[in-house]
């Protein structure tokens, strides 16, 4: 007697295929907002660094320049990025006049916003408020136009 098997093949079905497929998408819409959130933790959070480093720098500013703030919004970063005299004046490299600075390399870009752009108030394409008149700064966001860890009020 011939015993004659017939081969079955094995596989997935495709509900099975489906069922698998819906379970991938429930965890992916579960997970893919967690990756958002963090994300924009993280610049907050970075923005808060740049903040704490932005507000030491211009207390070292004053504090060699006569108390005065430096003119970020009238003038522009380079009172930061490149070497002062003790009113303020700019120059690219450090002689006997020029003396203080360089507060940073570049003019610091609020990720949040995603601009350096320094102004007296919030608004669309602002990167930081500063008032020139107390040296006090905070970032705007620019989903809502708003001011974030603010300290010129």
């Amino acid at each position: 007697m011939s015993a004659h098997r017939k081969s079955r093949q094995r596989g997935f079905t495709l509900v099975e295929i489906l069922i698998v497929v819906i379970i991938l998408g429930i965890l992916a819409a579960i997970v893919i907002p967690q990756f958002t959130n963090a994300s924009t933790e993280a610049r907050q959070s970075n923005v808060k660094s740049q903040l704490q480093t932005l507000r030491s720098q211009i207390e070292l500013y004053k504090l060699q320049h006569k108390d005065v703030p430096p003119a970020l919004v009238t003038g522009t970063w380079d009172v930061m990025t490149k070497y002062t005299d003790i009113d303020g004046a700019t120059s690219a490299t450090k002689d006997s006049t020029h003396i203080y600075g360089p507060y940073y390399q570049t003019a610091p870009v609020n990720p949040l916003a995603d601009s350096s752009t320094c102004a007296a108030a919030a608004a669309s394409g602002v990167g930081w408020v500063y008032s020139e008149s107390t040296g006090a700064i905070s970032a705007t966001n620019a989903k809502t136009g708003t001011t974030l860890f603010d300290e010129t009020n």
